[in-house]
């Protein structure tokens, strides 16, 4: 029987992205200044990694602020807005999290599953987001993250405000993500307090499996791409107690088949509860494949790089990495291994929550491929084929219906 462990919540499913200017303008790191006696920004360098850094507390988060974003454009935000469109699910899920949603008017079609969304204007179109309904929003702030780059500029054409994230490929650049959402709408405790509860979490995940066996294990998308180095899911697969076999790849590569049966997976990360790619070749043939491992991961989750996403995700995988030894240790001695069928109970207890999240449409098409993590920056996608450029290749995961929402 396959060792299936699903994860609680459904949260946030992440848009496809298609992105379109390749990383932050000429490296332009996002910035934030305020007027008056006390100075405003984020954690130093060096300091976001931890849960103990200094932060910024609502007393010193007033406004007005200027802040210039990752493509090295400075927008004013004279008061705190009141009325904020998300057009891509990371940063509706982070405005849910720090307790803001009721200023939230517009999100994208893959951010209803969250509590009350359904109850926004839905402003996306067939790809990226619709600027009409944008604009008739009324928004006083749009909140862009890196996959929708190529909606910043026709936004801001018709006058809005909007501030564009820089990739996030680590949970520390998801932790300063979440303090610069939290700085824009003047909710600073707030995200200091979901990045304390984040660190925590991932914490908790490290000390789980600090002491058992890493396994090998790959997250495939699909048509051969997987998420491999400088990804926010490769930090993810790291902190909850993997080595991903792709690390030695960049972004989401186009993997072959030949390069798959390599790398050989141990276990395997999968969005599907039926875990049907272990049924498929190269997969099948790959110890995972055979040993039947996997996790069933909650699509939203997994896929986006927001604070919740990181909490439930490590949380799943470290228990699932725990309970798939336990089920190997007790299969060798003999013993009953009474995890076998229970062991879902670790991350399953959940899994309702997340199943009704994830079956919206989530990881198929909420990889922000490449981009929801930063892989857009590269314009690289296949290990095979370095000039394979992102919109390239998030036309071709589309064309096959494996695009998984991410950002």
């Amino acid at each position: 029987m396959r060792n299936s462990f699903a994860i609680a919540m459904a949260v946030l499913v992440t848009t496809a992205l298609l992105g379109g200017v390749a990383g932050t303008a000429a490296g332009a790191q996002p910035t934030i200044s305020t007027e008056g006696p006390t100075a405003v920004g984020g954690s130093a360098a060096g300091e976001i990694g931890t849960a103990d850094a200094p932060t910024q507390t609502d007393d010193a988060c007033g406004f007005p602020v200027e802040v210039t974003d990752a493509t090295g454009t400075t927008i004013t935000l004279n008061e705190s807005p009141d009325r904020i469109t998300t057009i891509n699910p990371s940063a509706a899920q982070t405005l849910w999290e720090l307790g803001e949603q009721d200023r939230v008017v517009g999100v994208s079609q893959f951010a209803l599953y969250l509590d009350g969304a359904d109850e926004r204007a839905n402003v996306s179109a067939e790809f990226g987001a619709s600027v009409e309904r944008v604009v008739d929003t009324e928004p006083d702030l749009v909140l862009a993250p890196n996959s929708s780059s190529a909606d910043v500029q026709p936004l801001r054409e018709q006058g809005l405000t909007v501030y564009h994230f820089q990739a996030a490929t680590s949970i520390d650049d998801i932790a300063e993500k979440t303090e610069t959402i939290g700085r824009l709408v003047g909710a600073c405790d707030a995200a200091s307090e979901t990045n304390e509860e984040m660190y925590d979490a991932v914490d908790a995940a490290e000390n789980r499996t600090g002491d058992v066996d890493r396994p090998a294990a790959l997250y495939p998308l699909g048509g051969g791409y997987v998420a491999a180095n400088n990804t926010f899911i490769d930090a993810i697969m790291n902190a909850g107690g993997t080595d991903n076999v792709a690390a030695e790849y960049e972004a989401y590569p186009q993997l072959s088949d030949e390069v798959i049966l390599e790398t050989n997976p141990e276990l395997l990360l999968v969005t599907d509860s039926e875990a049907t790619i272990l049924d498929q070749e190269p997969y099948a043939s790959t110890t995972a494949g055979v040993e039947d491992n996997y996790v069933v991961m909650n699509r939203n989750y997994l896929n986006q790089p927001a604070p919740r996403s990181v909490i439930e995700s490590t949380t799943t995988l470290s228990n699932a990495v725990v309970e798939i030894q336990a089920d190997s240790e007790g299969s060798t001695d003999g013993s009953s291994g009474d995890t076998d069928d229970d062991s879902p109970s670790d991350g399953d207890d959940s899994s309702g929550d997340g199943e009704d999240g994830s079956n919206d449409g989530d990881a198929d098409n909420g990889t922000d491929l490449t981009t929801a993590d930063g892989n857009e920056t590269d314009g690289n996608t296949g290990a095979e084929s370095p000039g394979f450029g992102v919109v390239a290749a998030a036309l071709a995961l589309l064309a096959t219906g494996l695009l998984a929402r991410r950002e």
